[in-house]
């Protein structure tokens, strides 16, 4: 009866260390702190890749603000998740040229991205934020969005940041003369 009772014992000190050890580091587990930011040809609409970066800082907040020089011959525009002091986005502004995208480098190509396997329409609970808006230019965010909302991804997001807010940026390389060929919608989403 003594082995029993000793081997009940040590079951169940087992047992309760177990349950312990595994809901105190669930409850330790933090999701990593993910920004998503893809990029859209301005005039046809069409989804051209994108990049999504984890940090070691977390926040529950998402705030972009933005630094600009503008281009009198050579400016920049830098996009920055204000709650981690990060730069999301960094590009050159070039009266009569062609700037490029300094950061982020190695995006993934548009089929790199999964898709979702059905007809469904889904759109953000939340109204789209646009970062230095260009209201001269007619942006119709709807278009935007639909050439990024059937991504895996970005259906990942928003069902693990159902009220997060989508960033909408149009990255204008040339001005001047700009061409409209060049422009870029640059949409960013945290998880």
């Amino acid at each position: 009866m003594k082995k029993l009772l000793f081997i009940l014992f040590i079951f169940v000190s087992l047992f309760s260390s177990c349950s312990e050890e595994n809901s105190t580091s669930a409850e330790n587990t933090t999701p990593p702190n993910k920004v998503l930011l893809l990029k859209v040809d301005y005039l046809t609409n069409t989804f051209q890749g994108g990049k999504e970066t984890t940090y070691a800082e977390n926040s529950n907040s998402f705030t972009i603000s933005h630094q600009s020089v503008p281009a009198a011959d050579f400016g920049n525009i830098k996009l920055k998740y204000d709650e981690i002091n990060q730069i999301l986005f960094d590009g050159n502004i070039v009266w009569m040229g062609l700037g490029q995208i300094n950061y982020p480098q190695n995006m993934l190509a548009a089929n790199q991205f999964q898709i979702v396997l059905t007809d469904d329409i889904i759109f953000p609970t939340t109204s789209f934020n646009h970062i230095l808006p260009q209201p001269n230019l007619g942006n119709n965010y709807n278009q935007v969005w639909m050439a990024v909302q059937n991504l895996v991804k970005v259906r990942q997001y928003l069902i693990s940041n159902p009220t997060g807010v989508v960033h909408l940026y149009l990255y204008t390389p040339s001005v001047g003369f700009g061409n409209p060929a060049d422009w870029k919608w640059i949409i960013l989403m945290k998880n």
